[in-house]
């Protein structure tokens, strides 16, 4: 018995604990499955709000969007009907206009045909007219029509001429007092100063002694110095004297400045003459632009090239006559800025002309271009206006003038060379020199007649055609050319110019 209790007592606990376990399970269970139907009827509840909610806003979304498609429509349709009113009132207006032409039409046809009718009636008259005055004065209708228009033209022709010599009558009367006060009011305006530079061509030494010292040991200081400078030194009886001799001015007062440095300092050797000829050339060079560029300043003129104002600074170390060629062509550019300003042309291109006018003047030359054609040469390499380089090439008349800024520059080139103390020549050996000039040309076998025109700037002969022929025409220039610059002093160059020709004459009997 304790046996079977010792067995069924732990059999009875294993049961009612597996019995107790399985109901605690079913409970919680049970509790689980309430808990998830609870939580999926609130769930289904609120999806049911959320749905009604959202189609509550969607409802509201489409009512706003039709109410506002219900306006836009209104509108269009609102516009749709001004359109159509407009459109009718267009009509109406076509329609009324188009009747209104159509009378119109209707009245100039109708008067079309009564213009017709008087044409005719007209036209018949004339007939008639014409018929009765062919008759009375015998002459044809084209010969009577002739006859008039002769004696219109003979009246327009007397009429037009009587007008011209009024207005050149009126034009000569006031022509040169106009000029007269445009002349005289630009050269008081210019107030130039009347002065004449001459080159200095003597040095002067403190003694005789430095004579000996510029010529060095067996010439070397003087043979140095001469090969640096491309001057001629002529060191003679002249007492504290040295006399510079070199068609170059520039090279002149390269040599000038540093002989008196060298003459100054005492120490005159090769190597020191070499140095200070370097030092006064560089020097030279700076002046020079620095004045092509105070002269462009003044004038106001500021597009020059660097070559352009180089050569223009180096004319102030030229002269003609006595007169600073520099000064000379800053006075002509203010002359023709003037005159080009009172007489309505372009004061600038007047300027240019006449700063560039003598230019060739600075330029060296291998050949025999004039100061013209150097000067035109190089406006063309600065890409100049065609009525400057007509102004260089006409300022003596060598070439029509095709602007009047070239007869302006012509003129007051004139002006600054004529002007009172402008020039140190006098009219007396102006005379001589162009008398002197055809003396020469004169004096060859074979000269017919000498004429020194372009203010002795030109030679011109007229030979023989039986006595010279072409090739001793062309020797005679050069012997001419020659002997002018063995005799004569002049400044710049003289153009000869043989002129040779055949002139056959008969007679009919």
């Amino acid at each position: 018995m304790s046996i079977i209790l010792s067995v069924a007592l732990p059999l009875i606990g294993l049961a009612l604990g597996w019995t107790a376990r399985w109901l605690y399970a079913k409970f919680q269970l049970n509790s689980e499955e309430q808990k998830a139907e609870r939580i999926k009827n609130e769930a289904a509840k609120e999806a049911e709000a959320r749905k009604k909610e959202i189609l509550f806003e969607a409802q509201e979304q489409i009512h706003k969007e039709r109410i506002q498609l219900e306006r836009e429509v209104r509108n269009r349709r609102a516009e749709l009907q001004r359109t159509e009113r407009r459109l009718e009132q267009k009509e109406e207006n076509l329609e009324k206009k188009l009747a209104a032409t159509e009378k119109r039409s209707e009245a100039l046809a109708d008067r079309e045909r009564k213009l017709a009718a008087k044409e005719s009636q007209l036209g018949e008259k004339e007939q008639k007219i014409e018929e009765e005055l062919t008759r009375i004065s015998g002459l044809s209708k084209e010969e009577a029509r002739q006859i008039i228009l002769d004696r219109l033209q003979e009246e327009a022709k007397h009429d037009a001429q009587v007008l011209i010599n009024k207005i050149e009558e009126e034009a000569k009367a006031t022509a040169e007092r106009k000029a007269r006060e445009i002349i005289v009011s630009t050269i008081q305006r210019i107030a130039t100063d009347v002065t004449s530079e001459i080159t200095v061509t003597t040095v002067s030494l403190p003694n005789d002694e430095m004579k000996g010292r510029i010529i060095g040991r067996e010439g070397r200081n003087i043979r140095t110095l001469e090969t640096l400078t491309g001057v001629d030194i002529i060191i003679d009886d002249t007492p504290e004297a040295v006399v510079l001799s070199c068609f170059d001015p520039v090279r002149k007062e390269i040599a000038r400045l540093s002989l008196e440095r060298l003459i100054s300092d005492g120490r005159i050797h090769p190597a020191r003459i070499e140095e200070v000829v370097h030092k006064v050339t560089r020097e030279i060079s700076q002046t020079v632009y620095e004045e092509g560029e105070k002269v462009l300043f003044e004038l106001g003129i500021h597009d020059f090239s660097p070559e352009a104002i180089q050569a223009l600074g180096r004319l102030m170390y030229r002269t003609s006559y006595g007169q600073n060629v520099l000064a000379h062509t800053k006075e002509v550019a203010i002359l023709a800025g003037m005159l080009a300003a009172e007489v309505g042309a372009d004061p600038q291109i007047a300027k240019r002309g006449a700063l560039l006018h003598d230019i060739g003047k600075a330029i060296e030359s291998q050949d025999d271009s004039t100061h013209i054609e150097l000067g035109i040469e190089l406006a063309k390499r600065m890409g100049e206006d065609k009525r400057v380089i007509n102004c260089i090439a006409a300022h003596h008349g060598d070439v029509p003038h095709s602007c009047p800024e070239s007869v302006i520059v012509q003129v007051a080139d004139a002006i600054s060379a004529a002007r009172p103390g402008a020039r140190r020549e006098s009219l007396e050996n102006y005379i001589k020199r162009l008398e002197n000039l055809e003396k020469i040309a004169e004096s060859f076998s074979g000269v017919d007649k000498a004429f020194a025109i372009q203010a002795g700037r030109e030679l011109r002969i007229m030979v023989n055609n039986d006595s010279v022929d072409d090739m001793g025409a062309r020797e005679m220039a050069r012997d001419i050319a020659k002997k002018i610059e063995g005799e004569l002093r002049y400044p710049g160059r003289i153009k000869v110019t043989i002129i040779r020709e055949t002139r056959v004459v008969e007679y009919a009997r």
